[in-house]
């Protein structure tokens, strides 16, 4: 019995260091790409940053849709400070570069295969403590 304890202790610890970021942390892996990596091939931009980043892994289903923001942490970090909208998300004072990933047809069993659009939006987010801890969309700058 003790040797179980012992065991499911262990496991558990592992578990938990593998899990150790913080929301921002997760936040930034899964939305921040600053300045914008370059890929051998541009039209895979999608594919190849999101499973360098984690975010698709084999044996998992496909994302929907990721975006990437290509500007630095501090200007996300900057949304934080403006006035809720209506259903509580801040959005960043300024438009940015961002690369919009979504998923092409409807199947998301893997292999993932994304279509890209280049854009510069504003970006809407959910904060805690100061920081964003959530991408909550997109829009285009008032013409």
């Amino acid at each position: 019995m003790a040797g179980w304890v012992l065991c499911m202790t262990l496991v558990l610890a592992a578990l938990a260091g593998a899990v150790g970021e913080s929301r921002y942390e997760k936040f930034l892996r899964q939305h921040v790409d600053y300045p914008r990596t370059s890929t051998l091939a541009a039209h895979r931009y999608c594919e190849t940053m999101l499973a360098r980043r984690r975010v698709t892994a084999p044996g998992r289903p496909c994302k929907p849709s990721n975006t990437f923001v290509h500007a630095p942490a501090r200007d996300l970090v900057a949304a934080c400070t403006q006035a809720p909208d209506a259903t509580g998300f801040q959005s960043t004072p300024t438009a940015m570069g961002i690369t919009a990933c979504r998923l092409r047809g409807g199947d998301t069993r893997p292999p993932c295969a994304y279509r890209a659009r280049q854009v510069q939006h504003h970006v809407r987010v959910a904060c805690r403590d100061g920081l964003p801890v959530h991408l909550a969309g997109t829009y285009a700058p008032p013409q």
